[in-house]
């Protein structure tokens, strides 16, 4: 049995956001962080490990830089890390990323016992696509916003997050699964991970290492392949100051009444 999961390396949205012409995200420019929800996903197949002895597998796609995220997730008890880094992947949105993870998947072999860990959704872009379109692209059963895992031989029941409860779903394996934060608080490195991870394999697959796989098409990957358009991208104005009234509860409900008159509110 192993697990693989997808994680990626997002924006520190906490500082300013760099947008290049076209729309894309200048990330070179910016500091990067491991996207929040993948870490729940990570810890999720870490506790199976500690669990079971079962191989897991972190896997992103992004610039070659990247590999310090898959290092300090090794660190933290990773088996090993695969990089899908090429120019040809360059400025993909949701539908070519997918195409791109999928085949890399592929290439490293799923099996029957194996599951496949998302985080819900990258806090750059929000869409939550990328896990339930890898899924349908492998051909595999998915289920999304899962709280709660439990694995019943080549089975899987699931604790599914809904708006008003929860859900149970089983499934067979393989799967994908896309975690929320419920699962756990993600674990700390630890001071042997950190001495063993440089020792942990890392696998570069490039566009040569995956143009041979089934689901990769020059026409459906990058830019050139991503039918979603940016019309524009932008950071929000910064909203005005706020006006604070003070006095006891007549004279600035008095004093907000009149403020609100004179703005044609009232």
């Amino acid at each position: 049995m192993k697990i693989i999961v997808c994680v990626k390396q997002v924006p520190d949205t906490s500082g300013k956001v760099a947008v290049n012409p076209d729309g894309t995200l200048n990330r070179a420019s910016m500091q990067t962080i491991i996207n929040p929800d993948d870490m729940n996903a990570v810890e999720a197949a870490l506790r199976f490990k500690d669990e079971t002895g079962c191989k897991v597998t972190v896997i992103t796609m992004g610039p070659p830089p990247a590999e310090g995220m898959l290092r300090e997730l090794m660190a933290m008890g990773a088996d090993e890390g695969v990089l899908v880094s090429g120019r040809e992947f360059g400025g993909s949105d949701t539908f070519a990323t997918s195409q791109i993870l999928a085949a890399a998947i592929n290439k490293l072999g799923i099996e029957k016992g194996d599951m496949i860990f998302c985080g819900r959704q990258a806090i750059d872009g929000d869409t939550a696509q990328v896990g339930p379109q890898i899924a349908e692209k492998l051909n595999i059963p998915q289920v999304s916003y899962v709280a709660e895992i439990r694995k019943d031989g080549d089975k899987v029941v699931c604790k599914r997050m809904l708006e008003d409860g929860y859900m149970l779903v089983e499934t067979e394996t393989p799967c994908l699964l896309t975690c929320i934060k419920e699962l756990g608080e993600p674990r700390y490195m630890s001071m042997d991970g950190i001495y063993s991870a440089y020792a942990k394999p890392l696998t570069v697959f490039d566009f040569e290492a995956l143009k041979d796989e089934p689901l990769i098409e020059v026409d459906t990957i990058g830019l050139k392949g991503s039918p979603t358009n940016i019309f524009k991208s932008f950071t929000p104005p910064q909203k005005g100051v706020g006006v604070m009234l003070e006095g006891d509860s007549k004279t600035v409900s008095r004093n907000l009444a009149d403020m609100l008159s004179a703005k044609h509110v009232l």
